[in-house]
Formats: C-alpha cells, sequence, structure tokens
C-alpha cells in the first residue's frame, strides 16, 4: 500500500484547479506524464485515448473561443491544456498492441462496440491522466464544458479521433478554490450483493 502522502497527493487533499502559476510545463514533463498514463490499463490493451496538448498562445486561444462560459480564461491562463480524445479506429492498433490473437476482428464488425469501447476506455485513460499528472507534482483542472463539435473540427479534422473531455495542467494557485464540495456516502453509491 502506498503510504498516506501519496494517497493525499492523488485523492484526499488534491482539488481541481481554477487559477495558475506562471510555471512552464516542457516537453520532456508532458512525455513523462504521457510514460506514466500509457501504464494503465485498457480491455485488449486497446489504448484509444489520443492526447494534444495545447500550450502555444494562439492554440490555447483557438481552444479557449471553444470553451463554455469561465473555462475560456482558465485554458488561457493554465501552461497547458491536454485535449483527451478517442481514436475511434484504435482497433487499427491492436496487431502492434495486442499481437497475440486477431483482437482487431472483435472490432471491425460493430461500429458502437468500437465507439463504446473507445470511449470507455479513453475516460479511464484520462483518469490515469489526471492521477499521473498528480503524482508528477502537477495539479489539474479537468472540464467538460467545451464544444464538443468545434474541438473536433479544430483539432481533430482529418483523423478518426473524436474530443472525451480537456485538462489543463501546471502548478495550481487558491485562485478561485471553494471549500470541498461533498461526496457521496458508501451507503448513497455503492451495493454489496
Amino acid at each position: 500500500m502506498v503510504d498516506r502522502h501519496a494517497l493525499d497527493t492523488l485523492f484526499t487533499e488534491a482539488r481541481t484547479r481554477y487559477g495558475w502559476a506562471d510555471t512552464a510545463v516542457d516537453e520532456a514533463d508532458l512525455r513523462a506524464l504521457y510514460d506514466l498514463v500509457k501504464m494503465g490499463p485498457t480491455s485488449a490493451n486497446c489504448s484509444p485515448a489520443r492526447f494534444l496538448f495545447v500550450a502555444s498562445d494562439d492554440a490555447r486561444a483557438k481552444l479557449a473561443a471553444l470553451a463554455s462560459g469561465s473555462n475560456g480564461p482558465k485554458i488561457l491562463a493554465a501552461p497547458v491544456t491536454a485535449i483527451i480524445g478517442f481514436d475511434t479506429k484504435f482497433y487499427d492498433k491492436l496487431p502492434e498492441l495486442f499481437p497475440h490473437t486477431d483482437a482487431r476482428s472483435w472490432f471491425t464488425g460493430s461500429e458502437k462496440m468500437a465507439r463504446d469501447t473507445a470511449f470507455r476506455n479513453s475516460s479511464l485513460q484520462g483518469g490515469y491522466f489526471i492521477l499521473a499528472a498528480r503524482a508528477l507534482g502537477w495539479d489539474c483542472g479537468p472540464m467538460s464544458g467545451f464544444d464538443k463539435d468545434g474541438v473536433d473540427a479544430a483539432f481533430w479534422a482529418g483523423t478518426d479521433v473524436e474530443t472525451n473531455f480537456i485538462c489543463s495542467i501546471g502548478k495550481g494557485t487558491g485562485e478561485g478554490l471553494h471549500p470541498r464540495l461533498p461526496r457521496l456516502a458508501f451507503e448513497d453509491a455503492c451495493r454489496i450483493l
């Protein structure tokens, strides 16, 4: 079991950030982050998540213009915002990622099954992304308030990738931070059968 400090870093003391310090997140940091994310399990090792790291001023302005309400300024303030997408044709990589059987054929016959698998597993990878960033000392600001069709057209045009959600990363400040919101009790969210 990891120690209490690790649990606090990853879960109990970690907060969604709205304000960002002027601390750069460079390519080496992003590569280290992805190297952890890619190790998280996905079904049949399908790894459908695709990551666009929006870091330049122009790219951040383009993404911020597609965000809802107060999310645009958050994107502009953050050093990097990741667009976490899912490759709807992820199965084309399965001969490399799951070589011991013909897993590609499991998905080529059903677009719905392929899309559901891609979305579900990219969501898992998005969760790994947040935990990996926190483990490496970064703060996160995940968001789902944006024009998905607009982001897809602006950033994934000509690909088989669709956007799942976006997540700013950097060194967070206390700006805009409210007291921690309540969480559901075990009895409200869980059952043991």
